[in-house]
């Protein structure tokens, strides 16, 4: 049985607007014209080439490392009746070699689907360059989980030496939001998994940096996934678990005059007596004890 080619009304309605193509309307410089690719043996249309899906090999540099099934299944069933509405892109990598830059997507549907061609645009692009397109292609255009952007950032940054500056505007995003995406890998991998899976938001991910120890996000990511807790109810949590130890903080930090109190109190009353003091002057003294016995000696010394 013949296959069904790559080909469909969308990519027909596609052709008579070739230059309104989202996403590669202003990319035009370095693409490779199909009459330069004369082992393709045919054209689609503008600079749209027919490529054997055989000739194509999978992206090193894809971003994305889920890809949930039953949308691939709908996205392929949508292929076989309309055809590929948008191109993927590719660079040339032999004679009749190709490897994907972006739409892996729509590349892996069409083999679900049973094409043996599928619409191109090829490119000029080295290691470098295909990394970035690829990357920024995903973030901007495919549903990638917090992580998943988190990594793609860290490679950007890391394998093409960009600041978070140079990669906020290679994004199109803020310094700020390129950080609190870069935050994320600080996480406790437990709660990378849980942001994969969805279990919690990037909101609650953004708390759950600030709740001080490993142990602690741990344990408040444990009760966000028992309570169902909102962003807002965590934010709260974090934030009066902040002013806690910061006031405690404030309460252990004695002045050296503060500290010669505390050690006569221990000389008279024991090692349990402790001097709380704050900024405003004021505090606590605190005298434990462990028996009856102990309590009648600190009232006797006390003369009450």
């Amino acid at each position: 049985m013949t296959k069904k080619r790559a080909l469909g009304r969308g990519l027909s309605a596609l052709l008579e607007s070739a230059g309104h193509r989202e996403g590669f309307a202003t990319e035009t410089a370095h693409d490779i014209q199909p009459h330069e690719l004369p082992s393709l043996g045919r054209v689609a249309g503008g600079n749209i080439a027919i490529l054997r899906i055989s000739q194509i090999e999978a992206n090193p540099f894809q971003p994305r490392t889920h890809f949930d099934k039953d949308a691939l299944s709908e996205l392929a069933k949508s292929i076989e009746v309309h055809g590929i509405i948008q191109p993927v892109t590719v660079r040339k990598i032999s004679a009749a070699k190709f490897q994907l830059i972006s739409g892996e997507r729509r590349f892996r549907a069409s083999q679900m689907a049973g094409l043996e061609e599928i619409p191109a645009y090829v490119r000029e692009a080295n290691d470098q360059a295909m990394l970035e397109m690829a990357i920024v292609e995903n973030v901007q255009r495919e549903n990638l989980d917090a992580i998943e952007v988190a990594i793609s950032y860290k490679r950007l940054m890391d394998e093409c030496s960009l600041t978070q500056e140079e990669l906020g505007k290679k994004v199109g995003k803020d310094r700020t939001t390129v950080t609190n995406f870069l935050r994320l890998l600080k996480l406790p991998a437990e709660i990378q998994i849980g942001i994969i899976e969805r279990k919690i938001s990037m909101g609650h991910a953004r708390a759950l940096i600030n709740a001080g120890s490993e142990a602690r996000q741990i344990s408040l990511f444990h009760l966000i996934l028992k309570n169902d807790l909102s962003v807002r109810k965590t934010e709260e949590l974090v934030k009066a678990e902040a002013d806690k130890q910061s006031a405690h903080r404030k309460t252990e930090v004695l002045s050296f005059e503060q500290q010669n109190m505390q050690k006569n109190l221990r000389s008279k009353f024991g090692h349990s007596a402790k001097l709380k003091c704050k900024d405003d002057g004021s505090g606590s003294l605190e005298i434990r004890f462990g028996s009856e016995d102990e309590l009648a000696h600190i009232i006797e010394l006390l003369d009450l």
